[in-house]
């Protein structure tokens, strides 16, 4: 496992931090249609009948026309954790105590958390990206959470998650207080009432549930007149691993490297991308359905098909680093399979 401390991110070119990621957002390119071709052409070839791989199919006709190769690999897959700190949760929106954070880094660190777990089962590489979490962002109940500066340095500071040649990509965090954050950026971006994106998070009682709900009815009505741009939202109600999150996102899709969505929380992040292009989230695979209320609703929102469901709740990149042993089957399967010639196996109607 790596872990990363935050570094400074390039200047603005415009003097405009977020026109540079405007300028980004509009640069994001299109699916490999003949790859995708190739790999259909081929699927129909296998031994076995046609469709009865079910969603299998589908994935490997989604990492070729992201990769950009007929022949798709997981051969370097990553899980990527943005750890970050948040003011909010002296409000008291979590079960646990906000040095969790930092306690959970040393964990990573050690190799004592589910997710390394699952990472060397599954022969995914791991990094843990610490973004300044000694120093939380300020209460966004009470002023914003980052400058417009901060928000898009941390955001070109996410880009580099892909760095080293990944083929594959899970984006996950750490940071207690942050499914309130989530709750918030969603209730922002697709409007609603807050009750109807907090959850119960790490397992906060009923009155831990109010003070959540509390929370981001206060950093609504705070920040109300400013939310209708996306990059805005993320900035006054988001936080640096929110904003870690959709930089790696969007790095991955200039660069050709698929993405697997954790949970609620990365999926609040990528929700602010979708928000400034439909299309933003295309190369992206949900990997599962976590047990937060709020995930599902965001996930329909987005058009996203979760590929598990196991009532998981736990962050880390957990559940999308489980999906990673799905997508890598799917792969072998599709370029270590025979087809029926290679085989010699009567195909349908030829026996």
């Amino acid at each position: 496992m790596t872990q990363v401390t935050e570094a400074a991110a390039p200047p603005s070119q415009t003097g405009l931090p977020f026109d540079d990621i405007r300028a980004l957002v509009a640069r994001i390119k299109g699916p490999d249609a003949e790859a995708a071709a190739v790999v259909c052409a081929r699927e129909a070839q296998l031994v076995k009948p046609a469709g009865s791989l079910g969603r299998l199919e589908e994935i490997s006709e989604w990492l070729a026309a992201w990769q950009g190769k007929d022949q798709p690999t997981v051969d370097r897959p990553l899980v990527a954790i943005f750890a970050g700190s948040h003011g909010i949760a002296a409000r008291g929106v979590s079960a646990f105590p906000a040095s969790v954070t930092s306690q959970m880094l040393d964990a990573f660190s050690a190799g004592h958390a589910a997710i390394n777990q699952i990472c060397s089962t599954f022969g995914v590489g791991l990094k843990v990206f610490d973004l300044a979490t000694e120093k939380p962002t300020p209460d966004f109940t009470v002023e914003p959470a980052m400058t417009e500066q901060e928000c898009a340095a941390t955001i070109a500071y996410g880009m580099e998650a892909i760095a080293g040649g990944v083929d594959l990509l899970v984006v996950g965090e750490m940071g207690i207080g942050n499914t309130t954050v989530a709750s918030t950026l969603a209730c922002a971006l697709f409007g609603g009432e807050a009750s109807d994106w907090v959850g119960r998070g790490t397992g906060v009682d009923d009155e831990g549930y109010a003070r959540k709900v509390a929370t981001v009815e206060a950093a609504l009505e705070t920040h109300a007149g400013h939310l209708d741009d996306p990059l805005e939202a993320l900035r006054r109600v988001g936080g640096r691993e929110f904003a870690a999150m959709a930089g790696a996102i969007l790095a991955a899709r200039l660069e050709r490297v698929p993405i697997v969505i954790d949970g609620f929380v990365a999926t609040a992040a990528a929700a602010v991308l979708h928000a400034l292009d439909a299309s933003a989230l295309a190369h992206c695979l949900s990997g599962h359905q976590s047990a937060e209320a709020a995930h599902k609703r965001l996930l329909k929102r987005l058009e996203l098909k979760p590929l598990l469901n196991l009532n998981m709740r736990l962050g880390e990149g957990s559940g999308g680093a489980l999906a990673v042993a799905i997508i890598k089957a799917a792969c072998a399967c599709h370029t270590g399979m025979a087809t029926f010639a290679e085989a010699a196996v009567a195909g349908k109607g030829e026996g």
